[in-house]
C-alpha cells in the first residue's frame, strides 16, 4: 500500500511539472524580447567599459613629433669673435698669411628655428591607486549589468506562465460552454418533445430557447476572451499574434514544495542593492585614494636636429620616473568623501527595507497559495455535488415529477460550478507563479 501511495505521488508531482510546452515557450520568449536583446547591448558594452579599465594597467606607447620656425625673442650673445680675433691676428703675422680670417661676435637665438624633434614615448603606471579601484567598479558594475539581464528575464517568465495559465483557463471556460450549450439544446430538444406531447406547456420551451440564445452569446464571449489571452501571450512570445498555441494537459493543483524556500536571499533586487554597496565601497576607497601618492616611468626614443638632419648625433634617449602626490586641495577630496559615505548609507538603509518588502510579498504569496488550493478543493467538491443533483433532477424532469425551473436552476449550478472550478484551479498555478517569482527559485539557464 505504501508503494502505491509513493507511486501516486510521483504521479501527481511529474504530472503537475511536465509542462513540455510551456518550458519551450519561456526560452522563445527570453530568446525574442527585444528589451533582453538591448540589455544584452549594454552588457556587451559594460564588457568593453571593463576591458578598457584593465588596458590602463599595461603601458602606453606614442609618437609625437614637432617641427619649429622662430625669430626674435630672448638671445644669448656669444663674443667669439673677442675671443679668437687676437689670437687669429697673432697667427697670421706669425705666418704671414691670412688663413684666419676675423669672425663676428654671435648672438644666438634662444627659440629653435628650423629644428625638428620625432619620438616615441612608452609611459607605465608603476602605483595608481586610482587604477586599481576604477578597474574594480567597472568590474562589478559588469555583474550589475548582469543582474539587471537577471531580473528582467525573472519577471518576463513571470509574466509568461501567467499568460500561459490564463489562456489555459479561457481554453477550458470555452469547453465548458460549448458543453452547456450542447446540454441547453438537448433540453430544448426535449422540452419541445413534451410540448408536442402536451406534457409540459410552451413557457417551458420559450425559456429553453432562451438558454440557447444566452449560452451562444456566453461561447461567442468565452472565444474572445481566448483569442485575446492568445495574443497576449503570443505578443510576450514577439510572434504572430494570431499564432496557434500548444497546450500542455494541466488538471491538478501544483505540489507545494516551493513553500519551504522561504528565503528572498536570491531575489535580483536584493543582489543588485548589494552590488550597488559593494561599488558605493570602492567608489569611497576611490575617493581616500587621494593621499597615496601616484609614480609613473617613462622612456623617450627619438631624433632632433636642424634642417631636417638624420644621423648618428641626432639620435638620442630619454629615460625617468614621475611621481605626484597630492597635498592638498583646498579640502575637495574631503567632501568627496563624505558624499561617498553617505550614499552608502542610503544604500544600507534601502537594502535592509527592499529586504523586508520582499519578505513580505513572499508570506503573502505563500498565504494566497494556500487559500487557493483550500479554494479549488471546495471547487471540485461543488462540482461532484452539483452534476449529481443536476442528474437527480433531470430523471426527475423528464418523469414529470419535477418543474422546469428546479432543472434549469440546477444546470446553472453545475455549469457555475465548473467554471469556478476552472478558475480555481488556474488560480493555484498562478499564485505558484507568484511564490516562484518572489522566492526566485526558478533556474534561468
Amino acid at each position: 500500500m505504501k508503494k502505491v501511495f509513493i507511486t501516486l505521488l510521483l504521479f501527481r508531482v511529474i504530472g503537475a511539472y511536465a509542462q513540455t510546452n510551456l518550458d519551450a515557450y519561456i526560452k522563445t520568449a527570453l530568446n525574442n524580447n527585444e528589451t533582453i536583446k538591448q540589455q544584452q547591448f549594454l552588457l556587451t558594452k559594460s564588457l568593453y567599459v571593463l576591458k578598457e579599465a584593465k588596458s590602463l594597467f599595461l603601458p602606453s606607447v606614442g609618437f609625437n613629433a614637432t617641427y619649429t620656425v622662430a625669430d626674435g625673442g630672448r638671445k644669448i650673445d656669444f663674443p667669439v669673435g673677442n675671443l679668437l680675433n687676437p689670437v687669429y691676428k697673432m697667427l697670421n703675422q706669425m705666418t704671414g698669411t691670412n688663413n684666419f680670417p676675423q669672425v663676428q661676435n654671435q648672438s644666438i637665438l634662444l627659440n629653435p628655428n628650423n629644428f625638428y624633434d620625432a619620438k616615441i614615448r612608452t609611459t607605465y603606471p608603476i602605483l595608481n591607486a586610482e587604477i586599481e579601484y576604477n578597474r574594480k567598479i567597472k568590474k562589478q558594475q559588469y555583474d550589475l549589468q548582469k543582474i539587471e539581464i537577471s531580473l528582467y528575464k525573472r519577471e518576463l517568465v513571470k509574466e509568461v506562465k501567467n499568460a500561459y495559465y490564463k489562456y489555459l483557463q479561457a481554453c477550458e471556460a470555452v469547453n465548458i460552454y460549448q458543453t452547456a450549450l450542447s446540454l441547453v439544446k438537448e433540453n430544448l430538444r426535449v422540452n419541445t418533445s413534451l410540448f408536442n406531447n402536451q406534457k409540459v406547456n410552451r413557457t417551458a420551451v420559450v425559456r429553453s430557447d432562451n438558454e440557447v440564445s444566452k449560452y451562444n452569446a456566453l461561447l461567442e464571449s468565452s472565444i474572445q476572451i481566448q483569442n485575446n489571452a492568445k495574443a497576449y501571450f503570443n505578443f510576450l512570445l514577439n510572434t504572430d499574434l494570431n499564432t496557434e498555441i500548444i497546450i500542455d494537459s494541466i488538471n491538478a493543483v501544483p505540489v507545494d514544495l516551493l513553500l519551504t524556500d522561504t528565503t528572498v536571499a536570491k531575489r535580483e533586487e536584493l543582489v543588485k542593492l548589494k552590488e550597488a554597496l559593494a561599488i558605493n565601497q570602492n567608489i569611497t576607497a576611490l575617493a581616500k585614494s587621494y593621499k597615496r601618492p601616484k609614480l609613473y616611468s617613462f622612456v623617450d626614443l627619438g631624433t632632433q636636429a636642424f634642417d631636417f638632419k638624420v644621423n648618428n648625433k641626432s639620435f638620442y634617449y630619454l629615460a625617468g620616473i614621475s611621481l605626484e602626490w597630492n597635498i592638498f586641495s583646498g579640502n575637495k577630496n574631503k567632501y568627496k568623501i563624505r558624499q561617498a559615505e553617505a550614499d552608502g548609507k542610503v544604500l544600507q538603509s534601502q537594502t535592509s527595507y527592499v529586504e523586508q518588502q520582499l519578505k513580505l510579498q513572499l508570506t503573502t504569496f505563500t498565504n494566497s497559495f494556500k487559500a487557493a488550493i483550500a479554494q479549488y478543493n471546495a471547487a471540485q467538491s461543488q462540482v461532484v455535488s452539483s452534476q449529481k443533483y443536476y442528474n437527480d433532477i433531470f430523471r426527475l424532469y423528464k418523469e414529470g415529477m419535477a418543474i422546469y425551473i428546479e432543472l434549469l436552476d440546477a444546470q446553472n449550478q453545475w455549469i457555475d460550478a465548473q467554471l469556478q472550478a476552472n478558475i480555481a484551479l488556474f488560480d493555484t498555478w498562478i499564485s505558484f507563479t507568484a511564490i516562484e517569482r518572489a522566492n526566485a527559485s526558478f533556474n534561468l539557464q
